[in-house]
């Protein structure tokens, strides 16, 4: 059977929160919850911290996880675990970002799933519907449409499909839940994971940065600039992730309920 290896990207240096991957949660580093949460895929082999800072790498080392160190020049994450990949002995890669503590192992497991039972796929993600009209505007939640066979058309940081009386109702203040919910269209947010095989993820890291890529920031997008396809499976689980410090609290909430829903 193919060998599946989890890779979290970790870097200390993130531009809206540095550091954050080794933020107290809950009394643990929240890199610690990642790797926890993904040890748990029940399809994946191996877990990996792939990071260019020794204070990440040694708090890794700390919790009795494994670390490899990777160079600090990567622009993205994919191309950090595309470094780390090149030596591991693997038929597929999995992404998952250093700041998703809420991560579900069985979503995750579709994906690798998918990618062992298709052999013409090569990139497997995730989307989930969004339920928060804040979320739809908020430039920190990458949002996608798909195709009615689930490869997706394009990601954006902007609201799409725009539709133009809910982005004028939210402009005005005026936009309620019950509005937002009653739309006809729903709503997606891309959930930060991807299934790769090896040597596409290899051969992606390599092609140069695209238009849309640089203008949107999301490194996705070079994958559909290049003309490759790249599936978004559904999963209606919370993985809400943790972008700015503000979103500590919210976070720190759901993990009680899931480890500790009989505490006050």
């Amino acid at each position: 059977m193919a060998r599946s290896v989890v890779v979290i990207p970790a870097r200390y240096s993130s531009t809206r929160f540095p550091g954050k991957v080794l933020t107290e949660i809950l009394g643990k580093p929240m890199i610690m919850w990642v790797y926890e949460r993904a040890g748990l895929i029940s399809l994946a082999d191996e877990v990996i911290v792939a990071t260019d800072d020794l204070r990440i790498f040694n708090a890794v080392k700390d919790f009795g996880g494994r670390a490899l160190m990777t160079s600090g020049s990567h622009q993205s994450g994919s191309d950090r675990i595309a470094e780390a990949a090149l030596s591991l002995d693997c038929d597929i890669v999995v992404n998952v970002q250093g700041d998703e503590p809420l991560l579900d192992p069985e979503a995750v497991d579709l994906c690798i799933q998918e990618l062992l039972q298709d052999p013409g796929q090569e990139t497997i993600t995730l989307r989930a519907p969004i339920r928060d009209v804040e979320e739809l505007f908020d430039p920190n939640t990458v949002k996608l449409v798909c195709s009615a066979d689930d490869y997706v058309l394009y990601f954006s940081r902007s609201p799409v499909p725009c539709v133009a009386e809910l982005a004028d109702a939210f402009k005005k203040r005026s936009l309620s839940k019950r509005r937002f919910r009653s739309s006809d269209i729903t709503f997606y947010k891309h959930v930060g994971v991807y299934a790769y095989r090896k040597q596409f993820l290899i051969r992606f890291s390599q092609m140069a940065q695209t238009p849309l890529e640089r203008a949107e920031r999301l490194e996705q997008l070079r994958i559909l600039e290049n003309g490759y396809p790249i599936k978004a499976l559904l999963t209606e689980s919370i993985m809400k992730n943790v972008d700015v410090p503000e979103d500590v609290p919210a976070v720190e909430k759901l993990l009680r309920q899931l480890y500790f829903p009989q505490s006050p």
